[in-house]
């Protein structure tokens, strides 16, 4: 890692503009998901999370499978809006998947029913900081990302294509690539209305 822990994190923005001229090996990338699926943290060391990393082909097959489910449901309405959002995802180099093993979550809430109802919502809890350290750790290596949230429309359809598990469940898309254009400004709300300090 070349920047700072601060830096990373303030310089991690939603890219939209994203090309498929990556300098990052397919080895890097790899690494940089199994770091993260290795060492982020979950409630009661369930391990649920999940990742799939999608390049070339299935890369762009994903985004042809949203494309067309999206159009489906849009039916003779205006598609053009979503359509140019499509290719500006698939114009990138890869997409992450992040999925939840449901297994695991119905397992723990078996053997802790006092816990049962948070058990999800621990899990989506790890996802999130899933989700932030693999954004993170792309920022860290020059690559722009977005957050997608196409489930669970497109579910069945990735699960067939990829052979994913039944007992996968899928959170949220991340396709990175090369940026090609700047996000705009961030505004933030003032940080002492939503932090409060006692000693």
């Amino acid at each position: 890692m070349t920047k700072d822990f601060y830096s990373v994190l303030k310089e991690r923005r939603s890219f939209y503009g994203i090309n498929k001229d990556v300098q990052v090996s397919d080895e890097r990338i790899k690494e940089i998901v199994e770091f993260a699926v290795k060492y982020t943290p979950s409630a009661f060391n369930s391990q649920t999370a999940r990742l799939v990393i999608l390049t070339d082909e299935s890369h762009d097959k994903l985004w042809d499978i949203t494309t067309e489910t999206l159009r489906k449901l849009v039916g003779n309405g205006d598609f053009s809006g979503t359509k140019q959002k499509m290719e500006s995802f698939k114009a990138g180099y890869g997409t992450v998947l992040f999925f939840e093993d449901q297994d695991i979550i119905k397992s723990l809430q078996e053997q802790f029913s006092t816990y049962a109802d948070n058990f999800p919502v621990w899990s989506n809890q790890a996802s999130g900081m899933h989700q932030l350290v693999v954004w993170a750790a792309l920022e860290s290596e020059g690559l722009g990302a977005s957050l997608q949230h196409y489930n669970p429309i497109i579910d069945e359809e990735v699960k067939n294509e990829w052979n994913i598990p039944s007992n996968w469940k899928l959170i949220a898309q991340m396709p990175f690539g090369n940026p090609t254009a700047q996000p705009g400004e961030k505004e933030f709300k003032p940080v002492e209305d939503r932090v409060k300090f006692y000693k």
